[in-house]
């Protein structure tokens, strides 16, 4: 199984800051750094050090934003489609992040909204039924149905985090296998917490939901039944960042890689995996290394 993550890539700079700034404030950040980010990316970086082989398509602009990505992205084993355009300028994200973990973010969405569906389409000519289309919430709505869709079309799996959010995601439902929420994401789309989400999904035709929790772990559920309930792994919390990108990837590899549906197992990687990615600050240099990640998929 190959996966095509379709999505989104960012310049991530981090300011650490003592509190969050209220309206009109002006405050003091400690230091700053930049990496590389967005959920696109984060996923497809994760997902490929898993050795599950993993394919990123995603817009950048062509300036020195996009020579960042291109070298970051160099040093790492996916099959990196980088869509360039003069016409784009490179989406950055501008990431607070407090002593306690906690992070407020800003990104701009204008290389990843100008991804056209023909651009999009095109790596999946290579891809064969069963193969796995990973999506977010950062694409035009035309681009986003319009690969659904095709995957549908084509036999491929369908994997959907729906953030940012947008208010048209929920009629998109009959075209997802895997949704990925959090707490906040799934009231919104639902109008329904917990087990009555995971409900509403069901009947609008997702295959199998994980509902994330935070520090209260994680549920899975296929169709109506609730399969697992898996608690948060108790780690310090340094930076949240790309934590739920991280879980998603882990538990999207671990059933792949063992050519399985997402079970227990798979949820029980994904939370030790993202327990690293928030214990250390920064993106893409949070996330687990292949060996950590090759130590947790080969446990329990």
């Amino acid at each position: 199984m190959r996966a095509y993550v379709i999505g989104n890539v960012a310049v991530d700079e981090t300011i650490s800051v003592m509190s969050m700034p209220e309206a009109g404030a002006s405050i003091l950040g400690r230091e700053e750094t930049r990496d590389l980010g967005g959920k696109g990316a984060n996923q497809a970086v994760v997902m490929a050090r898993t050795g599950l082989p993993t394919t990123l398509v995603t817009a950048v602009g062509e300036d020195f934003r996009a020579q960042t990505i291109r070298d970051q992205l160099a040093g790492e084993a996916l099959d990196a489609r980088l869509l360039g355009s003069p016409n784009r300028t490179s989406d950055f994200s501008i990431i607070f992040t407090t002593p306690d973990g906690e992070n407020a973010i800003v990104t701009t969405t204008e290389s990843a909204e100008a991804l056209t569906l023909s651009e999009a389409l095109a790596p999946l000519g290579d891809a064969v039924s069963g193969d796995l289309v990973v999506l977010q919430g950062n694409l035009s709505e035309g681009v986003t149905r319009g690969i659904l869709a095709e995957a549908r079309h084509r036999g491929l799996k369908t994997a959907f985090n729906p953030s940012p959010l947008r208010s048209y995601f929920a009629e998109l439902w009959p075209l997802i296998d895997i949704a990925f929420l959090n707490r906040g994401e799934a009231e919104s789309l639902t109008g329904s917490s917990g087990e009555a989400a995971i409900r509403h999904l069901a009947e609008a035709g997702v295959a199998q939901t994980v509902l994330t929790l935070g520090g209260s772990g994680a549920i899975l559920a296929s169709g109506h039944q609730v399969l697992a309930t898996v608690p948060a792994c108790v780690t310090e919390v340094v930076d949240t960042t790309g934590a739920g990108d991280t879980f998603m990837a882990v538990a999207l590899a671990s059933a792949a890689l063992r050519s399985t549906a997402l079970d227990a197992k798979a949820i029980h990687h994904a939370t030790a995996a993202a327990a690293i990615t928030v214990g250390r600050r920064g993106t893409r240099s949070a996330f687990p290394s292949k060996a950590e990640l090759a130590g947790i998929l080969a446990g329990k």
